[in-house]
């Protein structure tokens, strides 16, 4: 089975297979994208669509039970009490595949695996790359291309999460997800700037201990770990050689030229309403960043100027709520665009 966006793209695809011999049923639309993550055929989503767009199929997944590989940090973002009550509910299984959240499930005890807290856990430490800009002055940054945002240093990524990654938006949101994710408050949380890629996350100890996950950048390892868990398979991906490496450099985040990730700690301080709204303009500050209408400076605007007055409301507490929250701060983001 195949789903696709829009009708034309449906017509299209039945073009492409027709006479390939393929029995594939084609659907088009948000609905069927449900549809297929609750089927009873499927075992196993991998919920890996960016941004909101990839929340109603992951809570069709929670719902149905279904062992969900989560990429989409949007599900938690926007909706992380709803989403995690609809996995409770329904009996799914979640295992982070973003390589910083992969890496901090390898590296907690197991028995958090099974619901049973933090005991001994001191802090969870997210590494960053710092994008394609972390040398750059202020002065640089404020005539940034969207084809420089979208040239990251290390991953292979689509446009969008590519500025995200440039201006640490991604980071911030990866903290709101690891809250969500892990139990821990803001308070336990960093991001640590990591150029090489190599060191993916690391979970300190009371006991002075911090373990870290090692890795050459490439998804294929955190996907392999996720489809077998508890078990491991080869992924492909080539063994990490240190010796090559030689070292792994790490410096703390410097905020004032990436306020973005300092408005992501901002909103999952203030909890409630403040990590969605957050997160619906943002997606259109990045959007209009890519079509050439605001600079890459002005995403960080925007982005406060809708904090600001929407983050103190209240969570919504369905998946209705949470989507008129999100209409709410995508329409007062397109009113700053004109401002």
């Amino acid at each position: 089975m195949a789903v696709v966006g829009a009708p034309a793209q449906a017509d299209r695809l039945r073009d492409l297979l027709a006479g390939s011999g393929l029995d594939t049923r084609i659907h088009c639309g948000p609905e069927a994208l449900a549809e297929i993550s609750a089927d009873a055929e499927v075992s196993m989503v991998m919920a890996a669509i960016v941004g909101a767009a990839g929340l109603r199929p992951c809570l069709a997944a929670a719902r149905a039970g279904k062992k969900i590989l989560l990429a989409n940090k949007e599900a938690l973002v926007m909706a992380g009490s709803v989403f995690l009550q609809a996995c409770r509910q329904g009996g799914a299984t979640v295992l982070p595949i973003d390589s910083e959240h992969n890496a901090i499930f390898q590296c907690l005890p197991m028995f958090w695996h099974h619901g049973n807290g933090a005991a001994g856990v001191e802090r969870i430490v997210l590494t960053a790359s710092g994008g394609p800009f972390r040398e750059w002055s202020l002065e640089q940054m404020r005539s940034v291309t969207p084809e420089q945002a979208c040239a990251h240093p290390n991953w292979a990524m689509g446009r969008k999460i590519s500025v995200d990654s440039a201006t640490m938006m991604n980071k911030g949101l990866e903290l709101i997800e690891a809250h969500y994710l892990f139990g821990i408050p803001r308070a336990g949380l960093d991001v640590l700037v990591h150029p090489q890629s190599i060191v993916h996350s690391m979970v300190q100890y009371a006991d002075g201990s911090t373990l870290a996950q090692l890795g050459n950048p490439d998804m294929r390892t955190p996907i392999a770990h996720a489809m077998a868990f508890p078990d491991r398979i080869g992924s492909g991906v080539a063994a990490l050689s240190l010796a090559e490496l030689a070292r792994l450099d790490f410096q703390a985040p410097d905020l004032a030229r990436f306020p973005c990730l300092a408005l992501a700690g901002d909103a999952l301080q203030a909890e409630g309403a403040a990590p969605c709204v957050l997160n619906a303009a943002n997606e259109v500050a990045v959007a209009a960043f890519l079509a050439q209408r605001i600079g890459f400076g002005e995403i960080a605007r925007v982005n406060r100027r809708v904090l600001d007055h929407l983050g103190h409301l209240d969570a919504g507490e369905c998946i209705e709520q949470v989507e008129l929250l999100d209409a709410r701060a995508r329409s007062l983001a397109d009113e700053t665009l004109l401002n």
